[in-house]
């Protein structure tokens, strides 16, 4: 199999919505059939609760968001005790609880983070493809 890609929420939804947001050599590589496409359920977590507070106008998004992920070939990633584990242990200063669990993710399951978070972009660990 080749690389497994995570997708960050925010590449998640504009591949969902606004898909020339990424570009088209970034698109290549996660549509290639070879590769491994991951949704974690923190997205979801982060989706349902931006739509609730009004951050995110998108109410349908939470109902339809399963089939939509299916559709674009991308598997859901439950979050494990081990990713749990690490994102609450990484010796880290940043707090977000969403950053930590999909870093510890992509760290765990050896994927490549997709983030255009700057926050993320520095880190020894996991591996990144941003733009």
């Amino acid at each position: 199999m080749g690389v497994s890609y995570l997708l960050d929420t925010h590449v998640l939804l504009w591949l969902l919505s606004d898909h020339e947001r990424v570009p088209d050599s970034v698109r290549d590589r996660l549509a290639d059939p070879s590769s491994e496409l991951l949704v974690s359920a923190v997205s979801g977590l982060e989706i349902a609760t931006k739509v609730r507070i009004g951050k995110l106008d998108a109410p349908a998004l939470t109902a339809t968001l399963p089939g939509r992920v299916a559709r674009i070939g991308a598997t859901p990633l439950p979050v494990s005790l081990e990713h749990a584990l690490l994102a609450g242990s990484m010796p880290w200063p940043h707090r977000d609880p969403i950053d930590r669990v999909l870093v510890a993710q992509a760290t765990v399951e050896a994927a490549t983070l997709v983030t255009v978070d700057v926050a993320l972009t520095g880190l020894p660990a996991p591996r990144i493809l941003t733009w």
